[in-house]
């Protein structure tokens, strides 16, 4: 079909008289745009600032044509976040992240009106699940925010704003047009380093030394999300009637995830936002009586009953009973799932138990020998892990094996010793240090074994 001027629609946009969008945008007026669509805050990043530099794929295939992703956040309400009262926090969560695409959607639209090209991704959930269980976000919104001087991230990894602290959501925007004025990160941490994320976190996930426990947080504070559902979906898949279903999951926790079904997700934790005293119009209380403080925050959180999920063989399985003798623990799966080994090599990076490789200095090459093979090296040191791919400069041992047999290893299926004794692995060099090695990760739990 060919297009013609008698076309009602083209000949009204043929008659219009348009002004062209500005080349670049003023700073102010796009602030301003913010603002009224009900940001509390935001700040401009040139898309080719090296600290997007990670997330350039991402970008491009939101918009190709983005110059400028800009980093916003909106406040929650603080006492609301601090509640023992699970159902008060996470419908706070969950009304603040409908407000943060809420401002989105109106500053791209009043964008839009200005022709501008605009896009603002989702702000949480949903994101890119058909590519589980590969990287499913569609952009990350943390280090925008850092570069876009928003805050700075805190030990408890959540961003930090130097007024509000770390009771925001963050979303961003992507536009087609450079602005005249870029932010600059903050010159300093607001984080106070009161180490009360760390005294709150009931699985430990935050260390003293900064370090990161994934999958301790993974495991309880996200429970009812994408990994806890499909852990759940198994009990129910493999429980033998009802009455096996109501040994594996208690009726509470069926109730809990059914009305995360019907509603929204439910936060186990998240007590490291909950305690946080940074930010200007929070820290007061703090600085005035830390005492008192930390009897009306952090006390009740720790005082509460309730079920903290954790691995088998975990850092967490450890310290949970010596903590809170009042607190129940069920042990559960690991349920990230590893398609190829180098998935599964970097999911190491994520079960790595800190504790469990306390006084450990030793390095593996790791030989998966029907994958090419592929020769990868894991090397704990200070109670630390890194994975590559390519074997350590010196080695302690050398261990080879098939693809299969390793996720069996690690699956429970098949112990390491046994798997050693009939062939199946092979290892050279000192192999009590491979030995030592597994133990620094959980054992994933078999399928169809009651938790």
């Amino acid at each position: 079909m060919r297009l013609t001027d008698d076309h009602p629609d083209i000949a009204r946009y043929r008659a219009e008289t348009r002004a062209a969008p500005p080349a670049t945008l003023e700073a102010d007026d796009l602030r301003r745009i913010l603002e009224e669509a009900g940001a509390d805050d935001c700040g401009f990043v040139e898309v080719a600032d090296p600290a997007l530099a990670g997330q350039a794929g991402l970008i491009k295939a939101l918009l190709p044509s983005a110059k400028t992703a800009i980093g916003f956040v909106c406040r929650m309400n603080r006492e609301t976040v601090r509640s023992t009262v699970r159902s008060a926090v996470n419908q706070e969560f969950h009304q603040t992240y409908d407000e943060v695409n809420i401002v989105a959607h109106k500053a791209v639209r009043a964008l839009e009106d200005r022709g501008i090209t605009a896009l603002n991704p989702a702000a949480a959930f949903p994101m890119e699940a058909q590519s589980f269980p590969a990287n499913m976000q569609t952009i990350s919104h943390k280090p925008i925010a850092e570069a876009a001087g928003l805050g700075r991230m805190g030990l408890h990894r959540n961003v930090i704003h130097p007024r509000f602290g770390n009771f925001i959501l963050l979303s961003t925007i992507l536009i087609d047009r450079p602005v005249s004025n870029y932010a600059k990160p903050l010159d300093y941490a607001p984080c106070l380093d009161c180490k009360l994320c760390v005294a709150a976190c009931p699985v430990e996930a935050i260390g003293h030394d900064g370090s990161f426990n994934f999958s301790a947080c993974y495991t309880h504070n996200y429970r009812e999300f994408l990994g806890g559902f499909n852990d759940w979906i198994h009990e129910v898949v493999e429980a033998e009637d009802a009455e096996d279903y109501d040994r594996r999951v208690p009726p509470g926790e069926s109730v809990s995830m059914w009305q995360s079904l019907s509603f929204k997700p439910g936060y186990k934790a998240a007590y490291c936002v909950s305690v946080c005293p940074a930010g200007s119009d929070v820290l007061g209380p703090f600085i005035e009586d830390r005492s008192a403080y930390r009897q009306r925050i952090l006390d009740p959180l720790l005082a509460k009953s309730e079920t903290i999920f954790v691995l088998e063989d975990s850092d967490a399985e450890e310290t949970v009973p010596a903590r809170f003798k009042h607190k129940e623990m069920k042990r559960v799966d690991w349920s990230i799932t590893a398609d190829n080994p180098f998935s599964f090599l970097f999911g190491l990076t994520l079960t790595f138990q800190r504790r469990k490789a306390r006084g450990l200095d030793a390095s593996l090459h790791l030989v998966i020998e029907d994958q090419g093979p592929l020769h990868a090296g894991i090397t704990v040191r200070d109670r630390r892990v890194e994975i590559g791919f390519a074997p350590p400069e010196s080695p302690q041992a050398k261990l080879t094996l098939s693809w299969q047999m390793l996720l069996d290893i690690f699956e429970g299926k098949e112990e390491l010793a046994d798997a050693v004794k009939t062939g199946a692995a092979r290892i050279e060099g000192d192999e009590e240090s491979v030995f030592a090695i597994r133990a620094c990760f959980p054992r994933y739990k078999t399928r169809g074994e009651a938790a």
